[in-house]
């Protein structure tokens, strides 16, 4: 397949969401695939049947060599800090390091939205604000989606953390599109649909579907 020229990524990235199950994963296996790039998740919740990071890998078919350990590897699929008093633990801030990658690019998943709690004191956004890492906010594309996204976007211009873009996944909504990029001053917005069939080939061929162009 031809590859098609792409929005220029930097080099290290983070992806999170405006919710739980918002699609954040999947865009990230887009991301991984088309890209080539390597895939960390510092904080796992919930292991049931798989890992985020087996599911990437089942879903890009690329090999060990771009998967990292995660920091933290919790059984229960909850907050991080609840999973974390579950299995007796204290996710500490200082523990979670980025690891060494040759991959060109690596992408960082988290976990839930940007204010969900690491620990007594600490969010993810902390964690982001902490590693010093662009971000990739995914968001749904349909009704409620305004509420959720600009008040994420408005925390991280709080923490003054770069926005990359915004993903909004579903059916194309345009009247939330110029919201977002209105309201948020967003520079780059893009679309991805629900995939009917989630392998190697449809991931890596979303990924330049989705992000040979933003919508703006």
């Amino acid at each position: 397949m031809k590859q098609k020229k792409t929005v220029q990524f930097p080099e290290r990235l983070f992806v999170s969401g405006t919710d739980t199950d918002i699609g954040k994963t999947v865009v990230s296996s887009m991301l991984i695939a088309g890209l080539k790039a390597g895939y960390w998740k510092p904080v796992q919740a919930g292991r049931d049947p798989v890992t985020d990071t087996e599911y990437v890998q089942q879903l890009t078919g690329l090999p060990d060599s771009h998967f990292f350990p995660e920091t933290y590897n919790l059984k229960t699929p909850m907050s991080p800090h609840a999973a974390a008093e579950i299995d007796n633990v204290e996710i500490g801030m200082d523990r979670i390091s980025v690891p060494k990658y040759s991959q060109e690019h690596l992408i960082i998943e988290g976990a839930g939205g940007l204010i969900v709690p690491l620990n007594e004191r600490d969010y993810i956004i902390d964690l982001i604000y902490s590693l010093n890492i662009p971000v990739l906010l995914v968001a749904k594309s349909g009704l409620g989606t305004l509420n959720h996204t600009l008040l994420s976007i408005e925390a991280l211009n709080n923490r003054n953390i770069q926005l990359f873009g915004v993903v909004l996944v579903g059916e194309t909504h345009h009247s939330n599109e110029q919201a977002i990029l209105h309201y948020g001053r967003v520079k780059r917005l893009f679309r991805v649909p629900h995939l009917k069939q989630l392998n190697p080939q449809t991931i890596e061929n979303q990924f330049y579907d989705s992000f040979s162009k933003p919508v703006r």
